[in-house]
Parts: structure tokens; sequence; C-alpha cells
């Protein structure tokens, strides 16, 4: 489900409001590679498949931060403002990660609009509570508090 408005500031009408969920994202364990590699934590809950077999999560798992990391492609999916400038990511509050994400899971993304303040000019800045949640798991992969910056187009 996609939520569309117009431009930034008509944001503010929708506080409260559940954005709705991103698609299903499958993490393949060729991706749970790329980011340990990119990161340089290429710890064997991530890696080894053969040795995290004998693991405490039955097989390799994401890293938390590449979990944290898609929220953007999947928020991207929920939220479109059509005549907006820049954006930016202004931060994250209280992030957790309640339960692993298994290569070759599939995740998605719910997002509750939580509050949306005026930064004058039609610019705002939204704070969306977001959970990620695996398929077939009852409890969420990621539970964050989303800070972005919207500014309409000059």
């Amino acid at each position: 489900m996609t939520t569309t408005v117009e431009r930034p500031s008509d944001l503010l009408e929708l506080v409260g409001a559940d954005l709705g969920n991103s698609d299903w994202l499958e993490i393949p364990q060729s991706d749970i590679d790329m980011f340990a590699k990119a990161t340089h934590d290429e710890q064997w809950i991530h890696v080894d498949p053969e040795r995290a077999r004998s693991g405490p999560f039955g097989g390799t798992i994401a890293h938390g931060y590449l979990t944290l990391s898609l929220l953007i492609p999947l928020w991207s999916q929920i939220l479109v403002i059509h005549n907006r400038g820049m954006a930016i990511n202004y931060g994250l509050d209280k992030v957790r990660f309640p339960d692993p994400v298994p290569a070759g899971a599939k995740v998605r993304l719910n997002a509750r609009l939580a509050e949306v303040k005026d930064l004058g000019d039609g610019a705002v800045q939204v704070a969306v509570d977001a959970t990620m949640e695996r398929e077939g798991s009852a409890k969420p992969v990621c539970v964050a508090r989303m800070v972005h910056r919207y500014f309409p187009e000059s």
C-alpha cells in the first residue's frame, strides 16, 4: 500500500495515520555476504553457513544493521510525496532488533506517522514508527522511530 501526498506540508494532516506495509523483500545469503564485506563485520553467524547450522540460530542471520539499512528502500514504497525537493534522513530513535532475520527470510515494513513538525516554508520533520516484520514470525525483527525532513520543490 502506498500513501501519496502532493507536498510535504500535507503530512501535517496525517499525524497518527497507519501508512500501511511495503512489499515483502527477501534477504539472501549473497546480500548478507556483501554487507559483511562492506562493513568489515564477517562474524561466522553471518557468513559461515556450515558453522552457523550448529550455532544459536540454526543458520546464518542478517546483521542488525543490514536489517536497519533496509528501512529506506521499504519506506520509499510506503510514502510518495509528489512536489518534494530535498529529503534527508535526520536520525533514528530507539532502535531494537527483537528477532533475527535468517538468510533467505522475507521482511516487510509497516509504518505509522507518529509526529509531524512544521519547519516553516513548507518543510516538515516527520517521526515514523517503523516496524519490520519477518514472514512467518510473530515477533518483529526491527522496531525504530525514523526521523526525516522533507522540503518542498524550489
